[in-house]
C-alpha cells in the first residue's frame, strides 16, 4: 500500500505527474473512465433540482431532490473539499434469451450489484489520497452528490436527451461514483461536447412519454421511478409497465450511440451476482417476504417492504399471463388462477386491488364480483373502474 510517515507533509498533488499516476492507478483497478473537477458548488444542477421540484417533475422522489442545497455543495459532504475525482464503471453484459413462461424483465443496472465493486475500487484510490495527507470520501449512488453533474463537469460525457450521461465512444451503460477530497487536482478543461444532435430516438421509444424536454424527465410518468414508488400504481401506466419488474432501459436501449458502442465495454470488475435479467412471476408472488428481501434486498424498496414487488408482479401477471377462454369452465385451476384467488383475498387491500385489475385484464371478471362490497374504499374504487380496464384478447 502507498504510505507516508505520520508526520510527513502532504504530497504535492498539483504536480501533473501525481495526477497521471493517480488516474492510472484508478484505471488499473478496473474503472473504465476517470476524470477530475473542482469542488465548487454545482450551481447548474441546483437550479435544475429546484426547477424540477417546483414543477412537480420530481414527484415524491427524495434522493438528491430532497435537499438540493446539500446535494449540490461538495463542501457539505467533505469540509474543505477542493477536488472531485469521478469514475465510470461499465455495467454492460450480454443479455440472455427470454426463458419463456411468465417471466418479468429486470433493467440492466439492477440485474447485478454493480455499485459494491465500484465503491471498493474508489476506496482504494481514496486510501492512497489519505496516505498522501488528504481527506478523501467516496460517494456512489447516494444523495450527498449529484453524480451525473460532477461526471459532466469532469469531462466524462455529455447529458443525453434522456438525462443520462453518455460517454464518448461508449454510451450510457455505466455506473458513476466519486471521491470528494481536500487535495488540489487539475480539473478537466471543459465538458465533453454534445453528441445527440437532432436524434430523438429516446423521446420516441419512451413507453410513457416521460421525456418532456431535452434532459428533463417527468418522474410522474417514468417507469423506472414508478416501479419503486410506494402506493397504488397509477392506472394509466399499468399496461405500459408491460413485463418490467424493476427499472426501465428503453431510453438507453433505443439510444444509437449506446446501442452501437456498448458491446465494446464489458465490465472489467466483476459485479456481485444479483437476480439476473428475468424473474419468474408466479414464483415471486408465491415467495415469502424473507426470501424476497434476501433475493432483491440490493434494490431500493420503500420501507424495505416487498409488497411493492408483489404489486408490480400482479400488474405484470395481468399484462403477460396466458389468456384462456375456457378457464371459467375448467375445473382444474391453473397456477395463474391460484395466485389470483390468493391475492384477491389478501389481507392487504393494496394487493387486492391490483389483483382485481389483473384478473379483469385476463378476462376473469367472474373472480372479482364480491369485491364490489370490499370493506376497503380503495378496493371498492378500483372495482368501480372495472369497465375501463382493457381486457386482453385471447391468443389465436
Amino acid at each position: 500500500m502507498h504510505r507516508v510517515k505520520r508526520n510527513s507533509p502532504p504530497v504535492d498533488t498539483t504536480d501533473p505527474a501525481y495526477l497521471e499516476s493517480l488516474m492510472q492507478f484508478a484505471r488499473e483497478l478496473g474503472l473504465d473512465r476517470v476524470g477530475v473537477t473542482d469542488a465548487s458548488p454545482l450551481s447548474r444542477a441546483r437550479v435544475a433540482l429546484h426547477d424540477r421540484n417546483a414543477r412537480g417533475l420530481s414527484d415524491t422522489m427524495g434522493f438528491t431532490y430532497r435537499n438540493p442545497s446539500r446535494s449540490t455543495d461538495p463542501n457539505t459532504a467533505v469540509e474543505g473539499a477542493r477536488s472531485i475525482i469521478v469514475a465510470a464503471r461499465s455495467y454492460h453484459s450480454d443479455q440472455p434469451d427470454h426463458p419463456g413462461g411468465i417471466s418479468a424483465r429486470v433493467a440492466r443496472y439492477a440485474q447485478d450489484d454493480h455499485y459494491t465493486p465500484l465503491r471498493q475500487a474508489l476506496q482504494k484510490v481514496a486510501l492512497r489520497l489519505r496516505a498522501d495527507g488528504y481527506r478523501a470520501v467516496v460517494f456512489a449512488d447516494e444523495n450527498n452528490l449529484v453524480d451525473r453533474e460532477v461526471a459532466y463537469r469532469a469531462g466524462l460525457g455529455w447529458f443525453g436527451k434522456n438525462a443520462n450521461i453518455l460517454l464518448p465512444g461508449a454510451g450510457s451503460f455505466f455506473s458513476l461514483g466519486s471521491i470528494v477530497t481536500t487535495a488540489v487536482l487539475a480539473p478537466a478543461s471543459q465538458p465533453a461536447p454534445d453528441g445527440c444532435g437532432t436524434c430523438r430516438a429516446c423521446y420516441d421509444e419512451c413507453p410513457t412519454q416521460a421525456i418532456v424536454a431535452d434532459g428533463v424527465i417527468d418522474a410522474r410518468r417514468c417507469l423506472a421511478w414508478l416501479v419503486q414508488k410506494p402506493g397504488i400504481f397509477q392506472r394509466e401506466f399499468r399496461v405500459a409497465l408491460g413485463d418490467r419488474l424493476y427499472g426501465c432501459d428503453d431510453c438507453q436501449t433505443s439510444c444509437p450511440p449506446t446501442v452501437r458502442l456498448h458491446s465494446r465495454h464489458h465490465a472489467r470488475i466483476a459485479p456481485i451476482a444479483g437476480p439476473g435479467a428475468f424473474v419468474d412471476v408466479i414464483e415471486l408472488l408465491n415467495e415469502t417476504n424473507e426470501n424476497l428481501l434476501a433475493r432483491f434486498g440490493a434494490w431500493y424498496l420503500a420501507d424495505r417492504d416487498p409488497r411493492w414487488l408483489r404489486r408490480n408482479g400482479l400488474i405484470i401477471l395481468g399484462n403477460i399471463a396466458p389468456v384462456d377462454s375456457s378457464a371459467v369452465e375448467n375445473s382444474v385451476m391453473s397456477p395463474v388462477e391460484i395466485v389470483l384467488r390468493r391475492y384477491l383475498s389478501d389481507i392487504d387491500p393494496m394487493l387486492r386491488l391490483h389483483a382485481l385489475w389483473a384478473a379483469v385484464r385476463l378476462g376473469r371478471r367472474d373472480l372479482v364480483e364480491y369485491l364490489a362490497s370490499d370493506p376497503d374504499e380503495s378496493v371498492r374504487d378500483e372495482y368501480s373502474q372495472i369497465d375501463s380496464i382493457p381486457i386482453r384478447a385471447v391468443a389465436s
